[in-house]
């Protein structure tokens, strides 16, 4: 494995340590804002304010699956209750679908080691998900973990739940649209809950690139959960991920492709655009020509 490597934003050199030797906890946590601050801390600040995904007297339950992404997230709101100047309240949790013991007990661990108060609750998505979906459970599982992750939130008290969908989440959901479902819908920074009252969805890490935080946590020496589901590992393979493949191979022809993919959803002309959806109800060019 290569040792060290150097950035394109000139930062410095970011070493990397094989995932079985932990970084000193303090190490970690400044890396956050000394390191990756381009990358990583700037661009989760730049959504929080462009996307007004905080507001004082919230309630947040950030949610840890504890993959990169949710390890990351969680790290990143402990960095801004130090240095930022949000009147904002955290409570992190995680739900145990079904994993394997050991899978429980690794993210148990990383989170001690990290220094993450999180609240662990049981579910038996994995199991139902695997009974009701068939050979394609990963869309009904995401589904039901959602519903289970906001009403552990609603119960905590919360009025937002966070989640760890970054910048490539985005294009990749806006390109499966495109190819597969025959719509142009992207990924939003926040919504609001259709089931649960006064609850909202915000993802803060909606721009910072996933190679950054594959980065952090390689040279965290943290080894985090991947999916950990053996339902879908026995299951037809993921559109999802030859999605992300496509966009690598694009990025081969056409300069900025990933970052121009991103702004086509906010850069819709609606002079241009031969029918859309709203509140439900479909329109045609045709109603107004």
């Amino acid at each position: 494995m290569e040792n060290k490597i150097r950035n394109n934003a000139g930062e410095g050199c970011e070493i990397l340590v094989p995932f079985n030797e932990r970084k000193a906890l303090r190490d970690i946590e400044r890396s956050i804002i000394k390191t990756y601050r381009k990358h990583i801390w700037s661009k989760f600040v730049k959504a929080i304010k462009e996307y007004e995904l905080i507001q004082d007297k919230d309630r947040i339950a950030v949610a840890i699956s504890g993959g990169k992404d949710s390890l990351l997230l969680a790290k990143l709101f402990q960095e801004l209750s130090k240095h930022g100047n949000q009147n904002f309240e955290v409570e992190f949790i995680a739900m145990d679908p079904g994993y394997h013991t050991e899978i429980r007990d690794l993210l148990e661990d990383n989170c001690d080691y990290l220094q993450i108060p999180v609240k662990i609750f049981d579910a038996d998505i994995f199991q139902v998900a695997d009974k009701i979906a068939g050979d394609y459970p990963c869309y009904m599982c995401a589904r039901m973990r959602r519903g289970a992750l906001y009403g552990k939130a609603q119960e905590l008290g919360c009025n937002k739940l966070a989640l760890g969908h970054h910048f490539n989440d985005v294009i990749e959901t806006v390109m499966l649209n495109i190819l597969c479902a025959g719509n142009f819908k992207t990924m939003m920074p926040k919504l609001k809950a259709k089931n649960f009252e006064n609850m909202e969805l915000i993802r803060p890490m909606y721009l910072i690139e996933e190679q950054y935080i594959q980065r952090f946590i390689q040279n965290s020496g943290i080894w985090p959960l991947n999916c950990a589901c053996m339902v879908a590992a026995k299951k037809i393979g993921n559109k999802r991920y030859e999605i992300k493949e496509l966009i690598e191979s694009l990025k081969e022809n056409f300069v900025n492709v990933d970052i121009n993919i991103f702004k086509a959803a906010e850069n819709v002309n609606m002079d241009a655009i031969i029918g859309w959806e709203k509140e439900g109800k479909k329109h045609l060019f045709l109603d107004d020509y």
